[in-house]
Order: structure tokens, then sequence, then C-alpha cells
């Protein structure tokens, strides 16, 4: 049995751990490999945080594609070796004319939890623009959603079951760049990588729209270092890289933002 009390301490995210704390026994005790179900991006971080101090368990996350954001973890004793194949996902095409009838991607989600499925079964969704969309879902939904998904918005679709070949995956777009900054302060660093005035970037702060490695902040101070992962909800994400002290004694940092 694994420490379970010990690993719960202090996370936020209780029912997604105990639900991979779970799955993590039934391993161990059968030796076999199972899988999570999809895990969101602060879940996700939070699982490896906690497993990162067990030796005896081994965890593999795979969503599909290399940057997929929402990912299923296999789960398997640490003598067993796994590979991003043993993680059953399979893709979905949802192809409709959405010209004259955009949808977004909460308008596919919706569609896709409307036939009566959980969010936990439903991977990322590709958005393409008036043709349709893509889904990554567990594979054991695929014949379901074929059946069940016929309509988003107003418009007709044609859900099936694609090869992964056909995922139609588009580079994150990437721009390097450097400020020098007084500290280290989450609004100071952010709102120079961002674009933005420091005060808007404060707003957001306070308002619960800004992650740090997947975790709410809601304090302008907080400090950052090198290796942190800062998102905002519709404006992408921003890599702290390497910083130096110059010799006023001040912060070059490093940035690399993905939109």
């Amino acid at each position: 049995m694994l420490p379970r009390e010990e690993l719960l301490k202090g996370v936020e995210n209780r029912e997604a751990i105990v639900r991979v704390i779970d799955q993590a026994e039934q391993a161990l005790k059968t030796w076999d490999i199972v899988a999570s179900d999809f895990l969101s991006p602060p879940e996700l971080a939070e699982v490896q945080q906690v497993f990162a101090r067990l030796t005896e368990v081994e965890l593999l996350p795979w969503g599909g594609y290399p940057q997929a954001e929402r990912q299923r973890v296999a789960i398997a004793h640490a003598d067993l070796p796994l590979e991003t194949s043993q993680v059953a996902v399979a893709a979905l095409d949802i192809a409709g004319n959405f010209l004259f009838d955009q949808a977004t991607h909460r308008d596919f989600l919706g569609a896709l939890l409307g036939t009566g499925i959980v969010r936990e079964k439903v991977g990322d969704i590709l958005v393409l623009g008036e043709r349709g969309a893509q889904a990554i879902v567990v594979p054991e939904m695929v014949e379901f959603l074929e059946q069940s998904l016929t309509q988003v918005r107003s418009v007709p679709v044609k859900t099936r079951r694609i090869d992964w070949s056909e995922l139609k995956l588009r580079e994150p777009k990437k721009k390097e760049l450097t400020t020098t900054e007084a500290s280290m302060r989450l609004d100071a660093v952010a709102s120079a990588g961002f674009g933005m005035s420091r005060s808007k970037m404060a707003d957001l702060i306070n308002s619960g729209d800004v992650r740090v490695n997947w975790k709410d902040i809601t304090q302008s101070s907080h400090q950052l270092k090198p290796g942190d992962l800062v998102a905002i909800r519709g404006k992408g994400r921003l890599e702290i890289g390497e910083v130096s002290v110059t010799r006023k004694e001040r912060y070059r940092v490093q940035l690399t933002r993905f939109v």
C-alpha cells in the first residue's frame, strides 16, 4: 500500500490524485500497466510532483502528440518498461461546414459532453476553422461518439476515427526576447514577456487568470525562477530562461513566448 495520507498532504487537485493513487496501487498489486483518465495540465503537474517521491511506481504521460495539454498517464511497477504506445488514446475527426456558423473550442467540447460522456474521457480538441475539429479521446468512447456526435451548434457533422497521420497539428509559434527588470516579480517579468502594462498584468493576476507551473497564482509579488512556465488564459505561455545579474544589480531575463 502507498502512503496515501502523506501523498495527499497539501494537494490542490485531491480527487484526481486519489484516483491515480488507487490506480497505482492496482498496478503494483497486479503488475499490470494501468492508464488514468485524461488529466488537465494542473492535475498532471501535481500528479508528477506527488509521485516523484516514490521509487516503486513509474508514470508516463501521453496525450496523442508531444505538445498535448491534456494527457493520460500510464502507471506501472518501476521494474516494467513503459512506452507511449501503452497509453491508449484515439483521434476523431468531427467534420462539417462551419463557414456560416463558426464553432469554438467550447462549442466542440459542449457537443462532446452533450452526448453524455464526462470531461475526463476527452483530451485535446484541435479546432480546424470552417471544416470542423479533431479530438483526442479514450478508445472505448470512439464507437459511441461516431454514432452519437452528429451536430455542433447548428451544423450537422460526421464523426469518425482517424489515423494519427491525419492529425492536423499546428506548430506553436514562439518568440525569443530579453528583458531587464529590477526584480523577478511575476507582474514585472510577465508584463514584459506578454507585451502589456504592469497594471494590466496585475489585474489579470488578481482575477485568477495567471498560472505559474500550472498553479493559480494571485500575488503579483510572486518570485519567478529559471524554468518556470507562466500561462495566461487565452494569451499563451511564457517560459523563463536564463537569468543573469547586471552590473547595476538588475535581472536580465531570457524569455520564450508561445502563442
